[in-house]
């Protein structure tokens, strides 16, 4: 038989929404199951909070991480149902927790768990020392590696997310991405847009919280991956249990380099591609690195449904 193609995307932070999983809780037992486990490992109802809301605490990275990874979860239980078989998977930022957890890496609990600790040390980071992030559009890798060297002066600043072309965001002190922000119009047709974010994530400015979060890392239980996940510090595919423990710890204060993780699966002739969790971001970034590359997004009942209706039914 030949080798499975099939990428599964897992989005991160910033694509979440008040009333995501319900409809897939209302359709489906392994959905409420697998909220119901969320529940009771996290001690509180993030399933009422991704439901219900308030948006203002769905919001905060401290809940945001593990409600998205749930969710993400949820969907994946769903998909199960079928035949679809993966080939390789990745995650932007904290979506690379479910992607291991679809290759086998990293149990439910376990990465659940950890995403709720990177989120407290991510938040409690914010508050000890002010940091943002904005978004340049339109701008190349360079020009954005320029802005952020000018505006050292007021402080740290990095490209962060290089996730398709004409979208980088940059991360870093509040003053200096404030800098980056004033000065990119400079460059004709670059456009910043400031972000609301409770710290400069993948960024110098989490080592603090990197260093603590590695502990936990370390004394989780990994093992090898299924099929190739393609990690955001590097761009490049990690299966062994010791490389995947080493880019989450690092993925906390390097880039994310999805672009380049993309090109990685198109150079080797993947697809098609399968968005799973909250939101479409990951696929109409797809679409600005490879308009021909098939994408499908999961983001709701009805986007699941279509995904698994065009999936080989297990054999009875």
């Amino acid at each position: 038989m030949p080798e499975p193609k099939t990428v599964l995307l897992f989005p991160g932070q910033g694509s979440q929404r008040v009333g995501m999983g319900a409809d897939l809780c209302k359709a489906s037992e392994k959905a409420r199951k697998v909220y119901d486990k969320a529940d009771e490992l996290l001690g509180f109802p993030i399933s009422k909070l991704s439901f219900e809301g308030p948006e203002e605490e769905l919001k905060k990275t401290i809940n945001t991480q593990p409600a998205i990874l749930v969710h993400s979860a949820a969907c994946l239980e769903m998909l199960g149902d079928s035949d679809l078989s993966a080939g390789g998977a990745a995650g932007h930022s904290l979506g690379e927790y479910t992607a291991l957890i679809a290759a086998g890496a990293l149990s439910f609990e376990d990465a659940l768990l950890l995403v709720r600790k990177r989120g407290e040390l991510m938040y409690k980071s914010g508050e000890r020392r002010a940091g943002t992030m904005a978004a340049l559009l339109g701008a190349t890798l360079e020009q954005a590696g320029e802005l952020c060297e000018g505006a050292s002066g007021a402080g740290a600043v990095v490209p962060a997310n290089i996730n398709s072309p004409g979208q980088i965001v940059v991360s870093g002190d509040t003053a200096a991405v404030g800098k980056v922000v004033e000065v990119a119009g400079r460059f004709p047709g670059v456009k910043a847009i400031p972000l609301v974010v409770s710290g400069a994530f993948h960024s110098p400015l989490m080592e603090e919280p990197a260093a603590e979060f590695a502990e936990h890392v370390r004394n989780v239980e990994v093992r090898e991956a299924r099929f190739p996940v393609v990690a955001n510090v590097s761009g490049a595919p990690v299966t062994w249990a010791e490389e995947i423990r080493e880019a989450l710890i690092k993925q906390l204060t390097a880039a994310v380099r999805w672009e380049d993780s993309m090109r990685w699966f198109l150079s080797h002739e993947y697809g098609p591609f399968i968005e799973i969790g909250p939101g479409k971001v990951l696929t109409g970034m797809m679409r600005r690195i490879d308009r021909k590359a098939a994408a499908l997004a999961t983001d709701t009942l009805e986007g699941l449904e279509k995904v698994l209706s065009r999936a080989p039914q297990p054999q009875k």
